[in-house]
């Protein structure tokens, strides 16, 4: 049972960012899926230890209501033995009563242990739930964030397919950031950054078509036309 709790301890003290950012780097949510089963996989252990704990725990406590009454009925037949003058059965009675206080006595401590140990694998079991539906919902997210990013990486693979293309190439992007949030902020600056420099180069290139228009007509009426 230690060994279990331990394991749950461990997965609980777990740390979440670490994992979402080894996820990032990897760019894979295998990682993530990995602690998911491993967390699924120990409450269920958990389950099955809290049901077999507590079932110990419900037939000790039998036990133990039925030697107290036993007890009881033995402390009163001693009296009844020596009101009688019959103290050779009062004197066997009366180590039968040790006997059995004692078995009482260790039922009780088998109680308290067993209880204690049952409501240990309860908050355990209560705080690796919050985990695992913790952990769910940031898959979720990072799973959306991730397919998002890698749109945005694709658009700007294109748009610097198009700046090539228009024969300018000195715009290059950075190496992503770690971290989802800076790879979609820099993905979507490039994107923005490339939009930006095609947009002045077809002003310019539309700029120069008028400027070689009007000096044609001006070279026509000075006769320098060939």
């Amino acid at each position: 049972m230690a060994t279990l709790l331990e394991k749950v301890s461990t997965l609980i003290s777990a740390n979440l960012h670490a994992l979402v950012d080894q996820a990032l780097k990897s760019n894979s949510m295998a990682v993530i899926d990995q602690y998911i089963r491993q967390v699924e996989d120990n409450l269920e252990d958990l389950e099955d230890a809290a049901a077999t704990v507590g079932g110990e725990a419900k037939s000790i406590k039998r036990k133990l209501a039925d030697y107290e009454h036993k007890e009881a009925e033995l402390d009163r037949a001693i009296d009844a033995f020596l009101l009688e003058g019959n103290e050779a059965t009062a004197t066997a009675t009366q180590s039968k009563l040790n006997s059995t206080q004692r078995l009482v006595e260790t039922y009780k401590e088998q109680l308290t242990r067993l209880e204690a140990e049952y409501q240990k694998l309860l908050e355990a079991k209560v705080k690796l739930e919050a985990r695992l539906a913790t952990m769910k919902q940031q898959r979720e997210e990072l799973q959306a964030l991730l397919e998002l990013a890698k749109s945005k990486e694709v658009a700007v693979k294109a748009m610097r397919g198009l700046d090539d293309l228009v024969g300018s190439g000195d715009s290059d992007i950075s190496r992503l950031a770690q971290g989802i949030y800076a790879r979609l902020d820099k993905a979507t600056t490039a994107t923005e950054m490339q939009a930006a420099s095609l947009d002045e180069q077809i002003d310019q290139v539309l700029d120069r078509s008028v400027i070689d228009s009007q000096l044609a007509e001006r070279k026509k009426r000075l006769g320098l036309s060939g």
